[in-house]
């Protein structure tokens, strides 16, 4: 048995820490930056699971030779002077979590944030948060509806780097929020205050990151958890049963993956005659490539080429307060504080 290692343990404060997750980004938009990033991701066997000797192969001879430069494009696209869009709000969120727990407790509050793969990693947010030694740590990945590929991997990150610590805190994972009600009232008030503002769209189409057929099929509740969440949400919006639309982004490889595609769905619409569409992505709590790049530019681009004539992406959650609000009220909730 391998002798267990760790550095001294800090003396415990009767105090909360919290390690807000996401997913990642790369360090610049380029090409050299996309492809440790890339490796990181794609080599997780959460992600792509396939064997190893038959990934291997395709992942380092084909995927990291073409890949990096096409998604480097794509980032550029959506990269502002700040840096990277999903960092940027993933700090502003945390940064407000922090300001609302100090408010609400009367106390400063730790909070830290960690990507899953790129920089600032989960094991450096986790041991930003160690040398504050919490008796009580809160990890809330920031992934309303469960799926093994991105809140199972932030359990597997966490437990990786907890394990070796000397002093375990009292530990609280937040595996899901999808039917949380102060969320979905959350993404409800963001559509109104858009519809009143700029009028409704004959369609609104809810669009979840998609995965693998074959992974929902194994178990994956994600699925389930999208479609009550939509449901709920379209409760909420009091939409009529014809203007119910749900439909799965991102996939990536030639398996079978979750449908209706978005993009298929989209524009089969536009030549249909629908011509004003407005798309919402309830699963990404900050904006990111996937929805600044992918939804707002690449489907757009879609959507007015097959036919349509009027396509708006509606933006995440971010930092709006409603949704900074419901966040505060998970972490109180985890450990018992009101």
């Amino acid at each position: 048995m391998a002798q267990f290692k760790a550095a001294p343990a800090p003396e415990p404060v009767d105090g909360l820490g919290v390690l807000i997750a996401n997913l990642g980004t790369p360090a610049a938009p380029t090409a050299a930056a996309l492809r440790p990033f890339l490796a990181e991701f794609l080599s997780d066997p959460r992600v792509v699971e396939l064997p190893r000797l038959k990934w291997w192969p395709v992942l380092h001879g084909i995927v990291l030779r073409r890949r990096p430069a096409r998604s480097a494009r794509l980032y550029r696209n959506i990269w502002t002077a700040d840096g990277s869009p999903l960092l940027v709000t993933t700090r502003a969120i945390a940064d407000g979590l922090a300001a609302r727990l100090r408010a609400r407790l009367g106390r400063e509050v730790a909070v830290e944030i960690g990507m899953r793969y790129g920089e600032p990693s989960i094991a450096r947010g986790l041991d930003a948060l160690r040398g504050r030694a919490p008796r009580r740590l809160v990890v809330l990945p920031l992934y309303p509806q469960y799926s093994g590929a991105t809140t199972g991997s932030t359990f597997d990150a966490v437990a990786a780097e907890i394990v070796r610590w000397r002093r375990v805190p009292e530990l609280h994972f937040i595996g899901d929020y999808h039917d949380e009600p102060a969320y979905i009232a959350a993404l409800a008030a963001g559509v109104r205050q858009y519809w009143s503002e700029l009028g409704r769209p004959d369609r609104l189409l809810l669009s979840f990151h998609g995965i693998p057929e074959r992974q929902a099929a194994g178990g994956d509740p994600y699925p389930q958890q999208c479609r009550r969440t939509a449901e709920l949400l379209w409760d909420a919006l009091e939409l009529p049963a014809d203007n119910r639309y749900l439909a799965f982004q991102s996939r990536f490889g030639r398996e079978p993956w979750l449908r209706p595609y978005t993009d298929e769905t989209l524009m089969a619409w536009a030549r249909a005659g629908v011509e004003r569409v407005d798309t919402l992505c309830p699963g990404f709590a900050a904006d990111c490539l996937e929805t600044l790049e992918e939804i707002a530019i690449t489907n757009r681009e879609r959507f007015l080429h097959a036919g349509g004539r009027d396509y708006r992406y509606l933006p995440a959650l971010n930092t709006r307060p409603e949704h900074l609000e419901m966040l505060t009220r998970l972490v109180l909730r985890a450990v018992g504080e009101k």
